[in-house]
C-alpha cells in the first residue's frame, strides 16, 4: 500500500506555534521567551487533556533547537535538528510517560542522561508526560536535579492534575495554564482539515462534534475521522447527531416553547420521544437544565462571553430567551437541580422526570386554588415561606412535618394553652380554614418593556381572638419542644400595632427558645393568618422575679445561716463548711 492511513490526531497534529489551537496567549509567550533567550530550565504545562500541553513541548523543543529560524520565530523544519525531532530518533528529545513509567529507577534513567551535553543544537529538552503519576520516592529523587540542571537541560512536565503535583516540584517550575479549546475555534480548525482532506461538512455538524469533544481538540479529530468513514466523506447535520447519539437543539428549544405556553401535554410527549431514541433520562435533564442556563446567560449582554455554543445556536438562544423573565430561569434551574438530586434514589424514575416537566409548564400559569400549594415554585414564593419549602421535592411529596400539616380542631387538642383571661372563647366563624385552602400569595407580572417580575404579599386584617387560635393550634405540633411549649403556654402575647406582637417570658431560657423556634412559628402563624407582615418579639419581663441559683456550697452556707440549730449543731460536730 503506498499511501498508509494516518488519523487525524496526529496527520493535523501542531508543529509549529501558529499551528496550534486555541492557545494563542500562550504560545505568543513562549516564543517571546525563545526570541528573548530567557528560557527557565523547568516549565510545567498543565491542562485538560487533548488541548495541546505536549504538542507544545515538542514544538517548544525543536524551536530552541532549530539551527535556522525563520523570522517570525518559528522552526525552520528543514535543518538536521527539526528532522530528527520530526522523525522521533533526536538525542535532544527525551520523552517519558510517566503513567507507566513512574518508579525511582525510571527517574533515575533520566537524570543519568542529564550529563551528556547535546551534540547538535543547543539544549536537551527532557519531556515528562502525566508527571503527576510519579511516585512520593520518584518526586524526591527527581528534586536535585530539577532544581540544579547543567545549563543545556530544560525540563517541561505536563498533567492534567497540577494539585496532585507535589509543592516542591511546583516551585521549581514556570506554570503555564492551557485552556479548554472553545468550540468556535474547534469548528474552524474541523473546518480547515475537512477542506485539506477534501470532505463536505456542515457547519453544524462540526459544531455538534465541537460539543462533542468537550474542549478536547484531539478528541475533535477522532470524532471526525469517525464521522467521515460513517458518511463517506459527507458529514451532515441529521447524520452526526444520529451516530453520535447527541440530542438535537431543537427539542431543549421545542421544550421551553411549551413551558412558556404551559403546555405540559407537549413536554411530556418530548420527553417520551426522547426516551424512545434511547436517552437516558438523567442525561436528558442535565441537558435541559443546560439549555436553560445557556438562555439564562444569553439574557444578559455582560454574560455572553460565557456561552460556549456554535454561532447560529447563540441566535436562537438570543431570541428565546427574551420571551421569558430572569425569574423564571432560576426557578426552573431550582427545579432540574432538585430533580438530579432525587434521581438515584427515587423509585419511579420516570414519573420524578415527569412531574418535574409538569412543574415547569405551570411555573407562569400556576394552578388555581386549593391545588396551587404543592406546585408552587421555590425561588416564586414569599420570603415567609421559604423555611417550609425546603420540604417540597420535584418528586412524589415528601412527609409533611408537624410544622406544615394542617391543624387539629380545638376539640381534639389534648392540652389547652394558658390564654389570659380576657381572650373571648373562640367561636365557629374564627375557626381556621384548612391550609389547602390559601389563596395564591403571588403573581407574575410581565411587562414588555421592563420585564419586572413582582410578588404580591398578603395583608389580611385579623383579630385578638384569630391570633390566640392560631398561637393554640401551633402549640398542639410541637409537643416534644417542652420549653418552647411551656413558655407559649404561661406567656401573655400583647398586640402592639396591627402586625406586631410582644411576648413576655420570666427567664432568659424561654427567651432563647422563642428565638429558635421563631422562623417556624412565624411561617406557621402568616399562613394561618393570610398575614405576611406578622411579627413577634420575645422580652424577658422586667417584673418577673429573679431567681438566683446557689452553688451546692452556698446553699448550705446560707442555710445555717437563716436556721440557727443547723449552724450551732455544725459546731459542736466540728463541721467546717468548705
Amino acid at each position: 500500500m503506498s499511501n498508509q492511513y494516518i488519523v487525524s490526531a496526529r496527520k493535523y497534529r501542531p508543529a509549529t506555534f501558529r499551528s496550534v489551537v486555541g492557545q494563542q496567549n500562550l504560545t505568543s509567550t513562549l516564543k517571546g521567551a525563545i526570541d528573548s533567550g530567557r528560557l527557565a530550565h523547568a516549565y510545567l504545562f498543565c491542562g485538560p487533556r487533548g488541548v495541546g500541553k505536549t504538542s507544545c513541548a515538542r514544538i517548544f523543543a525543536r524551536t530552541i533547537n532549530c539551527l535556522s529560524p525563520t523570522a517570525n520565530g518559528e522552526a525552520c523544519g528543514e535543518c538536521e535538528s527539526c528532522k530528527s525531532i520530526d522523525r522521533g530518533n533526536s538525542f535532544n528529545l527525551i520523552e517519558l510517560d510517566a503513567a507507566s513509567n513512574n518508579g525511582v529507577d525510571d527517574i533515575r534513567a533520566i537524570t543519568d542522561q542529564v550529563n551528556i551535553p547535546p551534540q547538535v543544537g543547543k539544549y536537551r529538552v527532557f519531556i515528562i508526560d502525566e508527571v503527576h503519576m510519579l511516585t512520593s520516592q520518584a518526586f524526591n529523587a527527581f528534586l536535585k536535579t530539577l532544581e540544579e540542571p547543567p545549563s543545556y537541560a530544560i525540563f517541561i512536565l505536563a498533567t492534567t492534575e497540577k494539585h496532585k503535583v507535589i509543592p516542591t516540584i511546583l516551585s521549581r517550575c514556570q506554570i503555564y495554564d492551557f485552556k479548554r479549546i472553545t468550540i468556535n475555534d474547534m469548528v474552524d480548525h474541523l473546518a480547515y482539515v475537512a477542506e485539506q482532506e477534501g470532505i463536505t461538512a456542515d457547519r453544524k455538524a462540526l459544531g455538534v462534534i465541537a460539543r462533542k469533544a468537550d474542549g478536547a481538540m484531539r478528541d475533535a479529530l477522532s470524532i471526525f475521522d469517525q464521522m467521515a468513514t460513517s458518511c463517506q466523506g459527507n458529514i451532515t447535520y441529521e447524520a452526526t447527531i444520529s451516530n453520535l447519539n447527541v440530542l438535537d437543539y431543537d427539542y431543549f428549544f421545542r421544550l421551553v416553547d411549551s413551558f412558556a405556553q404551559g403546555d405540559a401535554a407537549t413536554s411530556l410527549l418530548l420527553y417520551k420521544e426522547i426516551r424512545d431514541r434511547g436517552f437516558d433520562s438523567l442525561f436528558f435533564v442535565n441537558s435541559l437544565a443546560q439549555h436553560i442556563r445557556d438562555l439564562m446567560v444569553a439574557l444578559d449582554p455582560r454574560t455572553l462571553s460565557l456561552l460556549e455554543t456554535p454561532d447560529d445556536v447563540n441566535a436562537r438562544l438570543n431570541e428565546q430567551a427574551k420571551s421569558l423573565p430572569i425569574q423564571w430561569y432560576y426557578a426552573a434551574l431550582k427545579l432540574l437541580n432538585d430533580c438530579d438530586q432525587a434521581y438515584r434514589t427515587a423509585t419511579n424514575k420516570q414519573l420524578l422526570v415527569e412531574v418535574t416537566l409538569i412543574r415547569l409548564s405551570q411555573l407562569l400559569k400556576p394552578a388555581q386554588p386549593p391545588f396551587d400549594i404543592s406546585d408552587r415554585p421555590v425561588a416564586l414564593r414569599n420570603p415567609s415561606e421559604q423555611v417550609r419549602a425546603t420540604a417540597v421535592t420535584t418528586a412524589a411529596p415528601a412527609p409533611i412535618s408537624a410544622a406544615q400539616s394542617p391543624a387539629p380542631a380545638p376539640a381534639a387538642q389534648p392540652h389547652t394553652p394558658a390564654a389570659p383571661a380576657a381572650a373571648p372563647t373562640a367561636t365557629p366563624a374564627a375557626a381556621p380554614r384548612p391550609a389547602s385552602r390559601r389563596p395564591q400569595s403571588f403573581s407574575i407580572k410581565k411587562e414588555t418593556d421592563t420585564r419586572v417580575v413582582g410578588i404580591e404579599r398578603q395583608r389580611q386584617e385579623f383579630s385578638d381572638q384569630d391570633f390566640m387560635q392560631a398561637w393554640s393550634d401551633y402549640i398542639a405540633t410541637i409537643p416534644d419542644q417542652k420549653i418552647l411549649v411551656s413558655a407559649m403556654r404561661v406567656s401573655h402575647p400583647t398586640r402592639r400595632n396591627d402586625t406586631e406582637y410582644a411576648v413576655m417570658v420570666d427567664h432568659p431560657a424561654q427567651q432563647q427558645a422563642f428565638e429558635m423556634g421563631m422562623t417556624r412559628l412565624l411561617t406557621f402563624l402568616r399562613e394561618r393568618l393570610h398575614n405576611d407582615f406578622l411579627t413577634i418579639k420575645a422580652e424577658i419581663n422586667p417584673a418577673a422575679e429573679t431567681v438566683k441559683y446557689l452553688t451546692p456550697f452556698e446553699f448550705l452556707k446560707k442555710t445555717a445561716e437563716v436556721n440557727p440549730q443547723l449552724g450551732e449543731a455544725l459546731k459542736r460536730l466540728d463541721i467546717e463548711i468548705v
